[in-house]
Parts: C-alpha cells; structure tokens; sequence
C-alpha cells in the first residue's frame, strides 16, 4: 500500500534532519556567517549606543536574510548529485510535499540555530529587553517565507554548477518584504508600540508561501533535472 501525504512528509523530513545532523558543519554555517555579519557593523560604523539601536533591527533582519541565501544553493544539491532526487521524482511520492518537508528540514537546520542567537546579537544593539520577543516571534514565523521562496530559486537553479549568484537575483527581490515588514515590527517595539499588525502580515506571507512554494518548487525540480 502506498504511503501516505504525511508518512511522506515524515519520512522525508526524518531522513534530511539525520544527513544534516551528520554534515554539522554545512549546517552550521549559515549561523556563523549571520554571528560575523552582525557582529562587524558595530566596528565598521558608530558603538553609540542610539545609532545601534535604530539599525539593530535591520542589521538582524539582513543577515538572517543572508544566511538564509547562503544555504540555499545546497538544499537540493545533494539530492540531485547523488541520484536521490531522481528516484523521488520516478516514485509515486506528491512532490510538492517532499519539498515542503526538505524546506522545513532546511529552515530547522540552518536558520533556527540563527534565531537562537539573534537576542543575544541584539542585546549588543542595546535593543530593550521588551523588544526582544518581537524579534524572536518575528523571525520565527518571518523566517519561514525566506526559506520557502528560496526553495524555488534552488530548484530552478539546480542544474547548475556555479547558480548562487542568479539564484541570489531571482529571490532576493522576493524575499525583501519579510525582512522588512520584520525590520519594522521590531522598530515599533523599541519604540513601545504594538507590532501585531506586522507580525500577522509576517505569519500571512509565510503561510502564503506554504501553500505555493512546494508547488513552484516541484515544477521547477523536474524542469531542472530534465
């Protein structure tokens, strides 16, 4: 009997989490590309205090944008590399949700760790400590867009051997509003306001791109490896 949608789902994300467990280092990288980042507008700008404070929450916001962009170009590599991709694409398995579940494992392994360290990071900006689950809840449920809009920039530049930069042009203008809508949630926390608006907007985009980006993903893949 054939599996199910969400065996599928489960099998898949179980499998990438266990291959991204082992290559450790891959997945730790985007974490410290956004720790050196973040870490280096201080010595390259202003340490006072009320200049860090205004561009902490877009500092923060870029470089989980960055790290994002920095995975992205190995997130169906491997699979496509050593021949897993195409035996998922001659199986009965819905596509769209073996994609789905590849991006989650994705944002789990490389992004998560970088929203871990974002507090810590932005305690350095002298951003008020009633600011930071903003940011927290911002980039948990902002983050999310980033990872499922590259999915598709990934997949369509699979096929090539040197696509980080064209993948960077096809998503980047995609992604810009998440960051941003971010970047302003946190600055209306700082300032004592109600940032709920924003964050809704942030949870509605990444629901949104829950529901197509597997979809445009799983197209692009096949038109990629065919």
């Amino acid at each position: 009997m054939a599996a199910g949608p969400g065996q599928v789902f489960a099998a898949v994300l179980r499998r990438d989490l266990q291959v991204a467990w082992r290559r450790w280092s891959d997945a730790a990288n985007p974490a410290l590309f956004f720790l050196l980042v973040v870490t280096l507008f201080p010595l390259a700008l202003s340490p006072k205090a009320e200049f860090l404070r205004a561009i902490g929450p877009g500092v923060l916001w870029v470089g989980a944008l960055l790290a994002t962009l920095m995975a992205l170009n190995l997130l169906f590599r491997a699979d496509v590399d050593d021949g897993t991709m195409e035996q998922l694409l001659l199986s009965d398995c819905p596509l769209p949700i073996v994609m789905l579940a590849k991006t989650l494992a994705h944002w789990i392994t490389t992004i998560l760790p970088v929203i871990v360290v974002a507090p810590v990071l932005a305690i350095t900006y002298h951003l008020p400590p009633e600011a930071l689950p903003t940011l927290v809840l911002g980039l948990l449920i902002g983050t999310p867009a980033l990872s499922l809009v590259g999915s598709i920039g990934a997949a369509l530049t699979v096929g090539l051997r040197q696509g980080g930069a064209l993948l960077a042009v096809l998503v980047v203008p995609l992604m810009l509003p998440v960051p941003m809508f971010g970047a302003r949630a946190t600055d209306l926390a700082v300032a004592g306001e109600d940032p709920t608006g924003l964050l809704y907007l942030l949870g509605a985009l990444s629901v949104l791109a829950a529901g197509l980006a597997p979809l445009a993903s799983a197209a692009a893949i096949r038109l990629g490896i065919d």
